[in-house]
């Protein structure tokens, strides 16, 4: 009788069982989705700088504001005084006094410009709030996977040097010149993708639920490297103002090859400066962008589960051609130009999708 009332009042094995395993998947699968989670929301904020940069960009306001100031920049001016401050600032570089100045910029235009620029920053230091804040929170419920400390330390300082490149970047707008330098332009842009590449792979690493991280392929390495030289190649085009040259398509005012080209100093120099010469790289180095992620996405396609992965690429891409078209034919229209530019990010945030998804099997 004893042996009897002690089974019955002993928990049932399945019910143990239960109790058991339910704390392992709290901690094995829900706090690295949660820190992916995180991983993602931040990079939609780095998306949005992206983009918001290039509204900076197009609108000229990249220079409004002339000083680093990392913790009281936050606040724009607020009274009367501090604007005019701010504007005397400005109508000191080279920009105001070339070119805004003689245009007629007043404070009120002034504004305007400040509020892209400022606004381009205060999401810099919202994405490295966020992200220090985030991850330090999971970091003291001990809930970071092993192995990805390092990771996540490497990201935010990748986040805390890509903000110095901006600044360097600005500095070469505020003495001798009208406008940044288009190379260190591109620096910024593309070590922003790089940061927002990383973010994304990472955040998907951690949706594996305890599988060895993804490797990155043969075909996903060339695959973005060939990404990165377009994605290049577009912001030199941008430095250079080089997509005011033509407005006609597929020919360059009237020529495949478009007249006006320096070749004096070479090719390489050519390649890297002249604008008539970096529109037209621009324009068909896409077609091979294009030819390699066709054949990448159907690669991707191939793998089970993967198929969003590929639709993701091929809509991205044609989306992209389309817009870059269309910014063409616009003459340059700033709404286009920035939905082109933000088009690319997404492109990229494909690729890596797919790299990613390669990548799983070799892991």
């Amino acid at each position: 009788m004893l042996n009897r009332a002690a089974h019955a009042n002993s928990p049932h094995p399945m019910d143990s069982t239960l109790t058991s395993t339910a704390p392992v998947r709290t901690t094995t699968s829900r706090q690295p989705r949660g820190l992916s989670n995180l991983l993602l929301f931040v990079a939609a904020l780095v998306f949005t700088m992206v983009v918001v940069g290039g509204i900076t960009r197009l609108t000229e306001s990249g220079l409004s504001i002339t000083e680093w100031q990392p913790i009281s920049g936050a606040i724009p001016p607020l009274t009367h005084a501090d604007w005019q401050h701010a504007f005397d600032l400005y109508r000191q570089t080279p920009q105001y006094r070339e070119v805004a100045g003689p245009a007629g910029m007043t404070l009120s235009g002034f504004k305007v410009i400040f509020f892209w620029e400022w606004v381009h920053r205060l999401l810099g230091r919202i994405v490295g709030l966020v992200f220090f804040v985030g991850v330090g929170w999971f970091a003291i419920r001990r809930a970071i996977p092993k192995g990805y400390g390092w990771r996540l330390a490497a990201l935010f300082v990748l986040g805390g040097l890509q903000g110095a490149v901006g600044w360097f970047m600005v500095m070469s707008g505020l003495e001798g010149r009208t406008e940044v330098s288009p190379y260190r332009l591109s620096a910024h842009l593309l070590f922003a993708l790089f940061l927002f590449a990383l973010l994304i792979w990472t955040a998907l690493d951690l949706r594996r639920d305890g599988a060895r991280p993804a490797r990155l392929t043969g075909w996903g390495a060339v695959t973005l490297g060939i990404l990165s030289v377009q994605l290049m190649l577009g912001a030199w085009v941008a430095g250079f103002r080089a997509g005011y040259v033509s407005n006609s398509w597929p020919d360059m005012n009237g020529r495949f090859v478009p007249e006006g080209i320096d070749w004096s100093n070479g090719i390489l120099f050519a390649a890297t400066h002249d604008p008539f010469l970096l529109h037209f790289l621009h324009r068909w180095w896409a077609w091979v962008v294009v030819i390699v992620l066709v054949v990448f996405a159907r690669k991707v396609r191939r793998i089970e589960g993967a198929r969003p992965a590929s639709i993701a690429i091929h809509s991205a891409f044609g989306t992209q051609i389309i817009l870059g078209i269309l910014t063409v034919l616009s003459g340059i229209a700033v709404w286009l130009a920035v939905l082109h530019q933000a088009t690319g990010a997404l492109l990229v945030a494909a690729t890596v999708w797919g790299a990613h998804e390669l990548g799983k099997q070799r892991a």
